[in-house]
């Protein structure tokens, strides 16, 4: 007796993007932080032309994205898409049987540690993109995060943070901008740069934190008054909520070490 089989149809592309070794490779590193080629040569142990065309195929399929370095302009960092990673995921699994899907999050990974996690955000000024991310991990976390942030050259907390943060029920407006060498003593368990110069002159920390980088444009060099540039301060904290909400995942998988 023949048995009936369903039109024949190609695997998801998410799968056949992601399911190349060296590509799921750089989609892993990429998901730590972001990173520039020649960082990614150096740990994956390939050559430039081979890491810059699977990289190529990643950007044409939507899942990384590049831009350039505010530090220099000659280097670009590349970062991966994990929102589209994970709907496109979610997708090829649904493609399958409508019975898969993606897991949440396993377990609390807070309780048992008997501390809290200490992460440190660093940025030039630090005056917006720090200061959103500390404010944001800390009511996301639930104040189970023990988050700070500070800047290599401080400068007052920017009106349109405040504005951007106050939106979404946070106030930041008593935050007053901190000195990086606050901190320099201190022991943290993730130090996350969020700024390009920055991370040029980012110190090393007691202890072996784990170094992230996430390349965000400063907002305030868009438009030429705060009015102007409010659009880009909404698009920041957006960009920076997102990276805290996948943070949290890793954190509550690998919390405090120490």
């Amino acid at each position: 007796m023949s048995v009936e089989r369903g039109p024949k149809t190609a695997p998801p592309s998410f799968l056949q993007l992601a399911g190349h070794p060296l590509r799921w490779q750089l989609l892993r590193e990429l998901a730590r932080s972001d990173r520039q080629v020649r960082e990614l040569t150096k740990v994956l142990r390939k050559p430039q032309s081979l890491v810059s065309y699977h990289l190529a195929r990643l950007r044409a399929g939507q899942l990384v994205s590049m831009r350039r370095s505010s530090a220099d302009g000659r280097d670009a960092y590349y970062r991966v898409d994990l929102a589209r990673c994970r709907e496109l995921l979610a997708a090829a699994g649904g493609a399958l049987h409508p019975g898969l899907a993606l897991a949440p999050p396993v377990g609390d990974g807070y309780a048992a540690q008997g501390r809290r996690v200490r992460v440190l955000f660093l940025c030039t000024g630090n005056s917006t993109r720090s200061q959103i991310a500390e404010a944001l991990l800390r009511q996301l976390a639930g104040g189970t995060v023990d988050a700070h942030s500070a800047g290599s050259h401080p400068k007052s907390v920017h009106q349109n943070a405040i504005r951007v943060m106050r939106e979404r029920g946070i106030d930041i407006s008593s935050k007053g901008s901190k000195p990086l060498s606050r901190f320099a003593r201190r022991r943290f368990d993730y130090v996350v740069t969020l700024c390009d110069r920055v991370r040029e002159v980012c110190p090393e920390f007691p202890g072996g934190p784990e170094r992230i980088h996430w390349s965000i444009a400063d907002p305030a060099l868009e438009g030429d008054t705060d009015e102007e540039s409010y659009p880009a301060f909404q698009r920041t904290a957006a960009d920076i909520e997102n990276r805290v909400l996948f943070m949290l995942h890793v954190i509550r998988q690998h919390p405090a070490r120490r």
